[in-house]
């Protein structure tokens, strides 16, 4: 296939810097896809006959502002509209949802814009209307650049679909991020740095690529579970992330966290505001929210099923099932859980605070003399590469 032309890289320079803060994020699900996929188990829901989307924006914006109640004055570093399929969502409907929020926070000009988009519903005047809307950059979910393997996880594009999609982002965003997915069945390194090296190619600023997991609840979980569906072991999955984290590292691309790899400059700020554990409002059907009220965290959680929150949001104000306050001892661990997956790592000063302690030093000790994490400095502690690897096994080690 052919290499497309390389854009202008100063385009994303336009967009305002990243501070190092947390910041506050408003993140909006649309949870309607056109097709379910395999692997999946995010909140999406097939619909065969239209959706109301005036009547679902109208139920956004009634519950963006239960949620200002809550959240108070905010002045937004970043928007997300995630799902399901949010380019399933005409123009209109963006333009108004982005509104809402401008009505009920502080947005100022310049920060970062997400919408995910399947390369399936992908229009031209459809991404221009977006762009108009105020969307300024956008995420593709091509997860694979061979048809075999996009028939297998069940997408409804081909390459050729993806590659469409991938020029349109290109010249109409100021920034651009696709998915990939690997560690697929019989997927072997060779096959992997080849496809990977091709989405280098393609890519302006921003690849996140994730290892296929096999998700309780989804189609894939029972051809698993019944032996027909065979995925790569421990050992050929770690070969795997160790020639993704060399070829992204060597191509510019390195990697800032798990699974994401960025120009320097151009990360995604509205995931580093999960990551660096900042307030975040959720909007929608099963959408989260972490927000800070009187000195104490609250975490949210809306109802899953759209039918269901539509009618609460329109009987109640919102969507909201759940309203748990987190004590200091599971901010400090959460913390730890999402800061740790960083290549920038954690700040120690804030973990402690939380927790009210030291991490232990015996623990600690035992992680740095097997290469597992390192300090930078006095400040912060981070995993190496090797510690990735085992991350879960790092951060309960930590935690304890």
């Amino acid at each position: 296939m052919d290499t497309l032309e390389q854009p202008d890289l100063t385009r994303y320079a336009a967009l305002l810097p990243d501070t190092g803060e947390p910041g506050f994020g408003v993140y909006v699900h649309w949870p309607f896809c056109a097709a379910k996929c395999p692997y999946c188990d995010f909140n999406s829901h097939v619909r065969h006959q239209p959706v109301d989307q005036e009547r679902f924006t109208a139920a956004f914006l009634k519950e963006m502002a239960t949620v200002r109640q809550m959240s108070g004055p905010k002045t937004v570093t970043s928007v997300f509209l995630g799902g399901g399929t949010p380019s399933l969502m005409n123009p209109a409907t963006v333009s108004a949802i982005l509104d809402g929020i401008a009505k009920h926070w502080h947005v100022p000009d310049g920060i970062e814009i997400t919408m995910e988009a399947n390369p399936s519903s992908v229009e031209a005047e459809r991404f221009r209307g977006y762009r108009a809307a105020g969307v300024n950059r956008v995420s593709l979910g091509v997860q694979a650049l061979n048809d075999r393997d996009l028939k297998f996880l069940g997408r409804l594009h081909n390459v050729a679909d993806a590659l469409k999609a991938i020029k349109l982002a290109r010249d109409i965003f100021p920034r651009m991020s696709f998915d990939l997915i690997y560690a697929r069945p019989n997927q072997t390194v060779d096959e992997w740095e080849r496809e990977l090296k091709e989405a280098i190619s393609y890519a302006v600023d921003h690849l996140s690529l994730y290892q296929l997991t096999i998700e309780e609840g989804t189609p894939f979980y029972g051809l698993h579970k019944a032996g027909k569906l065979i995925v790569p072991d421990g050992d050929q999955s770690a070969l795997l992330y160790e020639a993704t984290q060399e070829i992204t590292a060597r191509e510019g691309l390195p990697a800032y966290e798990v699974s994401n790899h960025a120009r320097p400059g151009a990360e995604s700020r509205h995931n580093l505001t999960y990551w660096r554990y900042g307030d975040y409002a959720g909007i929608g059907p099963g959408a989260h929210g972490r927000l800070t009220r009187g000195g104490m965290k609250i975490a949210t959680a809306t109802e899953r099923k759209p039918e269901s929150w539509l009618d609460l949001v329109e009987c109640h104000g919102h969507g909201i099932l759940d309203q748990e306050q987190l004590g200091y001892e599971e901010q400090a661990d959460e913390l730890l859980l999402m800061g740790l997956r960083l290549k920038e790592g954690v700040d120690l000063a804030r973990w402690q605070q939380l927790s009210g302690r030291d991490p232990d030093p015996k623990r600690e000790e035992f992680l740095l003399e097997h290469g597992f994490i390192e300090r930078i400095g006095n400040s912060r502690l981070r995993c190496t590469p090797s510690g990735m690897l085992i991350l879960d096994s790092v951060v309960a080690d930590l935690a304890c």
